[in-house]
């Protein structure tokens, strides 16, 4: 059947519209994109807080914070941190924190604030503190000085309370340590300085120096008979000479024992074992005292083996205490004798010296006048140093008399006290040995404790 023209063109016009509706409605309602834009994501939130608020200078607080939608926290002057968390900080001064949140839908920050009392306005105070002199003879005064910064006042204890800046005399009994506490609106500051006392009849000596020499009488090397050693008797009449003085035992190293732990120990030269008996370093040490022992010939600082000739181990009674060969740091104390001229020059002696010669220059194996000029070469510098010349003091003793010279133990021996603060040409007709210069070696440097019979030894005051 044939359709009029006309139904066909309306046929094919309907057709066309048709599809375009179809086109229209397929681009309005087709698929849409997946990923929502940054717009419609979820800022982070955060709390941020310090507790406590307020804190004095040198305290600390505690920062907390939380977040939402945030994946990791800065805060300034700390650094980055977990998205929620807490730590203790410390401000010098008042000090703004920032906490900034940072997640996927952006930034936030939040601040806190941490004040800080004393800080700035209130420093806290110091001072410097001394005494001069620092070491006296009993009865005899020091002045105690100080100056502060930041303070308004300075107590002493058993002393008073005084200005920020000033002075006081003290006149203590007994070896004392001062304390002195400034106090000022940042607070408190503390410094210390001691005064050595000496009981009176021996002065305060700033170095003590024993020199050991070996087996001559008094006779053999005092008077005008002794002309081998005409250096030592110029000393002896310079000085102060022990008239009546006598070893305590025979051999040598009995006495060295005596001279430095107040017992004789052993008479056996050959002994090698250790001494844990009291000794004149243990209280050295107590006492915060310098030591050395300058042993000529010594094969190398801190040796403690036997005998290396002409140096003789059983002259160097350091040596064999368990304080020294127990201990590096003591060890160390132990050197040749060749360290001496350079420690004396450099104004570097310890307060306490135990000086050997070798066998060959203490009179042991060589001559008497070997041993005059060894001293006259080594110990005339010492002598007429500024060092000495201020406070020192020197003893020059003989260990032991001869074998068949017995009195009291170890025969009559010479011993010479030398100081520029001793008498002058003195001669002592008292009773002395190894235990007195013990005893006197350490009064002089303010102790007031003593190892085995120095301990109740007469003091040698009468020299000075």
């Amino acid at each position: 059947m044939r359709y009029p023209l006309r139904i066909s063109a309306l046929v094919f016009l309907f057709t066309v519209l048709l599809f375009a509706v179809l086109i229209a409605a397929i681009g309005c309602g087709g698929a849409q994109s997946s990923s929502p834009s940054t717009a419609q994501q979820k800022a982070p939130t955060i709390s941020f807080a310090a507790q406590p608020g307020t804190v004095a200078s040198g305290a600390s607080t505690v920062l907390s914070w939380k977040t939402s939608n945030a994946n990791s926290v800065s805060i300034s002057g700390v650094g980055t941190v977990p998205a929620s968390g807490s730590l203790s900080v410390t401000p010098a001064v008042t000090t703004t924190y920032t906490a900034t949140a940072t997640g996927p839908g952006g930034k936030t920050a939040s601040t806190t604030v941490v004040t800080v009392t004393g800080s700035n306005q209130n420093p806290p105070p110091t001072v410097s503190f001394n005494a001069q002199p620092s070491s006296i003879v009993a009865g005899a005064s020091s002045v105690l000085s100080w100056t502060t910064s930041n303070a308004t006042s300075v107590s002493i204890a058993g002393v008073g309370s005084f200005v920020a800046n000033g002075s006081a005399t003290v006149t203590p009994s007994t070896t004392t340590t001062y304390t002195a506490t400034a106090q000022g609106a940042g607070g408190t500051a503390n410094a210390s300085t001691s005064v050595t006392v000496t009981p009176a009849g021996v002065p305060a000596f700033g170095h003590v120096v024993l020199l050991m020499e070996e087996n001559h009488s008094y006779s053999s090397v005092i008077g005008g008979s002794a002309s081998s050693m005409p250096y030592l008797n110029s000393l002896a009449a310079q000085y102060g000479l022990a008239t009546h003085y006598f070893a305590n035992t025979h051999p040598s190293l009995g006495n060295y024992f005596e001279l430095t732990t107040g017992q004789i120990i052993t008479n056996d030269d050959s002994f090698s074992g250790t001494v844990n008996a009291d000794n004149i370093v243990r209280h050295l040490l107590t006492a915060g005292k310098s030591w050395k022992s300058y042993a000529e010939g010594l094969p190398g600082v801190g040796y403690t083996g036997g005998d290396v000739y002409p140096y003789a181990k059983h002259h160097n009674p350091f040596t064999y205490f368990t304080d020294v060969v127990n201990s590096q740091n003591q060890l160390n104390n132990l050197v040749p004798f060749s360290e001496f001229a350079a420690d004396l020059k450099n104004d570097q002696l310890p307060q306490y010296s135990f000086i050997i010669p070798n066998m060959q220059d203490d009179g042991h194996d060589g001559s008497l006048g070997q041993a005059d000029n060894w001293l006259k070469a080594n110990i005339a510098p010492l002598i007429a140093s500024a060092t000495f010349q201020k406070n020192g003091l020197l003893i020059i003793v003989f260990d032991e008399s001869y074998d068949n010279d017995t009195q009291y133990g170890g025969g009559q021996v010479a011993a010479l006290v030398i100081s520029p603060l001793a008498k002058k040409g003195y001669q002592s007709k008292t009773l002395y040995q190894h235990q007195n210069v013990c005893r006197l070696l350490m009064q002089g440097l303010g102790l007031n404790s003593f190892p085995g019979s120095c301990q109740n030894a007469a003091q040698m005051g009468e020299f000075f």
